[in-house]
């Protein structure tokens, strides 16, 4: 027996007799060395990982910041609610959470706004997925519709807007924001859209007709009219379309064009009561692309002299912007006219040598654009050859 195993002092050797076996010793000395392992695994896993994570943090409460920009324009029976959708929380960091919108409102009487804080009521609530067609980069342009009923009723009354965003945390809590700055327009009896808008194109601007309306949404006729707002778009697309001007008429001119390039446009009636605007709702629309179509002015101050075999013509330079040159034109005696020049004339001037002695020439010119329209005749001049 080794020294290592001890066995009982009786005489009985079975198995169930030894103390320690040799399997058994490996067993145990394995077992040592793994429970000192993790020992050793868990002093350093609580000198070092424990040092770094340090104390649990609360989560983060992403509060949007408030809207400080809120616009509100009545266009017909529609308001246009214009705003900036925050994209940071109140700890300055970037929101990560969907936004949702609420729109509030407040009825209120005619007069000077009530003093304290005014009780508005929860109007429209946009879910995350239901404001982003009205999205513009970070702009929100929110059409919110008033019914025939509602725009008859609040009529000459006050309507005050806020708007407030919120994010949803811990089981769904609402994380809102402060109240957006308060906008209160009144409601006005605008008339309804501005209807047969014509363009016309003309060699200084396009010009625009349209019919005046009549009488407004609530049947009355016109009295709080100040005139017509113009919109411009190069694409057509929705809020695209930037004020281009006003007129107290039903035309205006915009000479602020290109040839070949599309515009679209729409006109709106303007109506003011006090420092209020309000405007009817959008015309049709129409699209043009104005076309170069007109010659440049006759040439004038043609002369004609002959002298040493030649005729020498001279006239006055045009001043078009878009002028490419000129064409000189000769006929004699009773045969057809004819060009005299291959390409057009940079400069006033050209020198007859193919005529012959003892003839008589008349000449004329034409301008043309780089378009290729050609203006009327200058007028002739007449030349005898001796």
């Amino acid at each position: 027996m080794s020294g290592h195993c001890r066995t009982r002092p009786s005489a009985d050797l079975s198995p169930a007799a030894v103390n320690c076996s040799p399997v058994a010793f490996h067993l145990s000395h394995f077992s040592l060395r793994r429970a000192l392992s993790l020992l050793v695994l868990l002093a350093a896993w609580l000198l070092f990982g424990c040092a770094t994570l340090g104390p649990p943090q609360p989560p983060r409460l992403e509060r949007p910041e408030e809207v400080t920009d809120l616009k509100v324009l009545q266009v017909g029976h529609i308001l246009e609610i214009r705003f900036t959708l925050p994209r940071h929380a109140t700890d300055g960091k970037r929101l990560t959470k969907p936004v949702e919108i609420q729109l509030l409102r407040l009825v209120s009487p005619p007069g000077p706004p009530p003093s304290g804080a005014p009780a508005l009521t929860p109007w429209i609530s946009l879910l995350p997925d239901q404001w982003p067609p009205y999205a513009y980069g970070e702009r929100i342009v929110f059409p919110a519709r008033l019914s025939d009923q509602e725009l008859r009723q609040w009529q000459g009354s006050y309507l005050v807007l806020a708007v407030r965003t919120l994010t949803r945390g811990f089981r769904q809590r609402p994380l809102e924001s402060d109240l957006s700055n308060l906008t209160r327009i009144p409601l006005l009896d605008v008339s309804g859209p501005v209807e047969n808008l014509q363009p016309r194109t003309t060699e200084k601007a396009i010009e625009l007709t349209w019919t005046p309306p009549a009488r407004t949404l609530g049947g009355r006729p016109l009295s709080e009219q100040a005139g017509y707002r113009i919109y411009r778009s190069r694409t057509g697309k929705r809020d695209s379309f930037e004020p281009l001007g006003e007129t107290s008429s039903a035309t205006y001119l915009d000479p602020d064009f290109e040839f070949g390039r599309t515009y679209f446009y729409k006109v709106r009636a303007v109506f003011k009561q006090g420092g209020a605007t309000a405007e009817s709702e959008d015309s049709p629309g129409v699209e043009v692309t104005p076309r170069d179509v007109f010659p440049p002015a006759a040439p004038t101050g043609l002369t004609a002299l002959y002298a040493a075999g030649a005729v020498e013509l001279v006239w006055t330079a045009n001043t078009e912007p878009d002028l490419a040159g000129y064409n000189v034109y000769r006929r004699e005696a009773q045969e057809p006219a004819r060009r005299m020049n291959e390409g057009l004339l940079r400069t006033p001037l050209l020198r007859d040598s193919t005529v012959e002695p003892g003839r008589s020439y008349a000449y004329w010119v034409t301008a043309v654009d780089l378009t290729g329209n050609e203006s009327l005749p200058s007028p002739v001049a007449s030349v005898e050859t001796q």
